[in-house]
């Protein structure tokens, strides 16, 4: 079956210079997926004379290790009967030149029935510097958040090493003070006064250094510092937390401090919105990538609607998923908790 079968040869002749005239790569296959039709676009995005490709498997154009799965969704989009929609699901496909290159597809995918059979049409745009810009943009982005970590834990151990310590030392002059004015009861008040504000000092300057960056993150790596941010999640909220985490979990930057901070901002969350009366995290490596997941059994919320308070918290953490190259799913209903999933690979390089 050729495509010009399927109409007359004027109306043919018309729409393949319509097609010919159109900036996008247009493909028509047959119901074996076989090319029927090459626009000028396609040919120059691909490589191939229309003479070449004409009645060839359009398993010749989809890079190798996607082969299989492309036309297994060819055929179920085919079953469905839908007259048309985008391919990918909102992820980035890729084609492959005739010289072998490989490069990123926005495609949407429609069929039409003829009176010789079904035809799909795909139609393709070639989004390679928009993929470059964006990598760029993620690289950007990932530079600064390091940058910012790293002066996250510069101010956070002077604060702890400096500030906190010159709090302390002014305590015991101070104590020094109330034990040499025992003869004294307004000067023993003002003092013992002075102390607990001291106490609270001291106590203020660590929660802001831990809150700024925990120095056991640095000091005894990711497993303990998700057991300390569990541990002070549940004395800051009085809600239980069990925590599953794998004891040899070992992660060089930036995948230990992304990791932490999901964990810590997913916590946050909870604190600040679930109203829950119990939490649950979990951390392992599956594969190539590592999973986490915080669980808990609070008021919930119908996924997609507009929330402002705790969509800014779910952008943050779609975010620092994305600058890992990873991704993050959100289940939750009405009264029946929320579970969020984090998976990040840590096989390959991040920008």
């Amino acid at each position: 079956m050729t495509f010009s079968s399927l109409l007359d040869k004027s109306a043919a002749a018309r729409l393949a210079g319509l097609l010919d005239s159109a900036m996008d790569g247009i493909i028509s296959v047959d119901e074996d997926q076989r090319i029927v039709l090459f626009n000028r676009a396609a040919r120059k995005m691909f490589g191939w004379t229309a003479e070449e490709i004409q009645g060839q498997p359009l398993d010749m154009l989809i890079p190798q290790r996607y082969r299989s799965g492309h036309g297994q969704q060819v055929r179920r989009f085919g079953a469905t009967g839908t007259t048309s929609r985008r391919m990918g699901d909102n992820t980035v496909l890729y084609a492959v030149r005739k010289n072998g290159e490989e490069f990123p597809i926005d495609a949407s995918i429609s069929q039409l029935h003829g009176p010789e059979g079904k035809l799909f049409t795909v139609i393709l745009r070639d989004v390679t510097e928009r993929v470059r810009a964006r990598e760029e943009l993620a690289s950007f982005a990932s530079e600064s958040t390091a940058v910012r970590e790293q002066e996250k834990s510069r101010i956070a151990r002077e604060l702890h090493d400096e500030l906190a310590q010159s709090l302390t030392a002014l305590k015991m002059d101070t104590i020094w003070l109330r034990d040499q004015a025992r003869s004294d009861p307004q000067a023993q008040a003002k003092l013992a006064q002075m102390l607990v504000l001291l106490d609270g000092a001291v106590a203020s300057v660590r929660r802001i250094a831990a809150d700024l960056r925990p120095l056991v993150l640095d000091d005894l790596g990711l497993v303990a510092a998700i057991e300390w941010a569990v541990q002070n999640f549940t004395q800051r909220t009085g809600v239980p937390c069990a925590l599953d985490i794998d004891e040899s979990l070992e992660l060089d930057e930036p995948f230990a401090t992304g990791v932490f901070r999901m964990v810590q901002e997913s916590l946050a969350n909870v604190g600040k919105h679930a109203k829950a009366r119990s939490a649950r995290v979990e951390v392992h490596r599956s594969g190539h990538d590592v999973v986490l997941s915080v669980q808990d059994d609070g008021v919930g919320f119908r996924v997609g609607e507009p929330r402002k308070p705790q969509s800014l918290g779910l952008v943050g953490l779609r975010e620092r998923a994305q600058l890992l190259r990873g991704e993050v799913r959100v289940e939750s209903s009405p009264g029946a908790g929320t579970r969020i999933e984090a998976r990040i690979p840590i096989a390959g390089p991040v920008a």
